[in-house]
């Protein structure tokens, strides 16, 4: 099966719904995972998401073309709604039988998560269902605005309801790896060239980066429990479940804008502009970003986009 995945916005100016989250990142983090999932169990997937357009329009022509020309057997658009911060749940699009064929059933797995049921509903009246030829759907996967929903949602879980809805397959979970004291091996090899990429040091070693030998050794712990500390989470020197997801957050490289976003990322960026770590893009924030962008020779504009990223973290 070669499916097409649409990973909603996430093309200026086609951005998404701000919210208690922002739209842009949980498509992607939800979308990224679902193209992996789908390849983990032999599927073909064609990344339908332009990076850049020149307008929605084109945005969404993009995407459907890119579809079409590659024949995708079926297309998913992957969003996150926003309304009155009270309207919350999920709901898939589709306009064909057979697009609604394929939508009760990833409809029913989101569902079985705990988000409110708002059922299979028409897609007429949305472009990227009208023009792909394939059999094609649009999730909504809840609420970004919703305290109910962003509170229950999680993108592990949210990305394994889609896979499995689509091919009827469970998939696999993402690996985290939990490096353990004084082992040896790959898991903590990556842990290492994470830590290093992400520039953070042990403290003690003259900010030089730590070797990437795969010994969990007593630098490497400082420097997860140094990186710990910057993503706000318990800082026990051992990266698990929690830590990984924090640093998946940071390396989706999500698209930050003041008063718009909160939480690991931007804990991230604040240390690398050298602002109080709270985890709010705040006016304090925005300041710093600036200064870093003019001091680095990027466009001055105060938000967190693929440019100053790469500076960033490559």
């Amino acid at each position: 099966m070669k499916y097409g995945i649409d990973i909603g916005h996430n093309a200026p100016p086609d951005t998404g719904a701000s919210g208690i989250r922002q739209e842009d990142n949980l498509t992607r983090e939800v979308g990224l995972r679902v193209m992996s999932k789908l390849r983990a169990l032999g599927h073909q997937v064609v990344n339908c998401t332009p990076q850049r357009a020149s307008s929605v329009t084109n945005s969404l022509w993009q995407r459907t073309n890119r579809a079409n020309v590659n024949r995708v057997d079926a297309f998913v658009s992957i969003h996150f709604n926003a309304f009155n911060r009270s309207a919350n749940g999920a709901e898939v699009f589709a306009i064909s039988s057979a697009g609604r064929r394929m939508a009760r059933p990833v409809q029913e797995e989101i569902v079985k998560l705990g988000f409110f049921d708002r059922g299979v509903k028409n897609g007429a009246h949305m472009y990227v269902l009208r023009h792909t030829a394939a059999p094609a759907i649009l999730v909504e996967c809840c609420f970004c605005d919703a305290r109910v929903d962003m509170d229950r949602y999680l993108a592990e879980p949210m990305a394994n309801a889609i896979v499995k809805g689509l091919t009827g397959s469970a998939p696999a979970p993402t690996p985290t790896p939990s490096p353990a004291p004084s082992s040896v091996s790959e898991e903590v090899r990556q842990l290492q060239k994470v830590i290093n990429r992400l520039k953070v040091t042990d403290g003690n070693s003259a900010g030089r980066a730590l070797k990437e030998d795969g010994v969990f050794g007593s630098s490497t712990r400082e420097a997860t429990r140094r990186l710990q500390a910057i993503l706000g989470l318990m800082t026990d020197g051992i990266a698990g479940d929690r830590t990984w997801r924090a640093i998946r957050q940071v390396l989706a490289k999500p698209i930050l804008r003041a008063n718009q976003a909160a939480g690991p990322a931007v804990r991230y960026v604040q240390y690398r502009v050298r602002v109080d770590i709270d985890g709010i893009f705040g006016p304090q924030t925005a300041a710093a970003i600036r200064r870093y962008q003019s001091s680095n020779g990027l466009t001055v504009d105060g938000i967190i986009g693929p440019q100053s990223w790469t500076r960033m973290i490559g």
